[in-house]
């Protein structure tokens, strides 16, 4: 169908390249997590906003450090388990745990700017929509595009 041309990884570039995504996206992630434990300690987050706000904060923060030890995992993994040899199931299981990652940093993220825009703008049907738009764009990038496509080409 479509004029896209693929050439077949060998397992070992697999595992490469899922290794060499997972550390292009951790230090965006690890750096939005430093910056949700930084701003706690700020005293206009008490003042900005309300206490459901900051449990969202929270439950944001929290949702961030589940992406963060989900990208770790493999890496983990792959040290205890299967030092010095790759698997098919260790690009599986790390390509799968990257892919989950993906769900709570979506939200997290969403969760975040949601908040700034509350924090910003003092009107919740604003926030809430920019966080809702910025999931929904999210989401079609990262699960809907790359399912659309995977059929597309099969």
């Amino acid at each position: 169908m479509g004029t896209d041309t693929f050439k077949k990884e060998s397992l070992a570039e697999e595992v490469d390249h899922i290794i060499e995504e997972s550390r292009m996206v951790l230090p965006g992630i690890q750096t939005l997590f430093g910056f949700q434990l930084i701003v706690v300690f700020n005293q206009r987050f008490a003042e900005r906003l309300p206490s459901l706000g900051q449990v969202l904060h929270l439950a944001a923060l929290v949702l961030v450090a589940l992406a963060i030890g989900l990208i770790m995992a493999p890496a983990a993994y792959h040290r205890e388990a299967e030092r010095g040899t790759i698997s098919r199931y260790l690009a599986n299981y790390a390509s799968r745990l990257i892919m989950i990652a993906m769900l709570p940093l979506l939200i997290a993220i969403s969760i975040e700017v949601a908040l700034v825009a509350y924090a910003v703008l003092a009107l919740l049907w604003v926030s809430a929509l920019c966080g809702v738009a910025l999931a929904l764009f999210f989401f079609g990038l990262w699960f809907v595009f790359p399912a659309l496509h995977r059929r597309a080409t099969q």
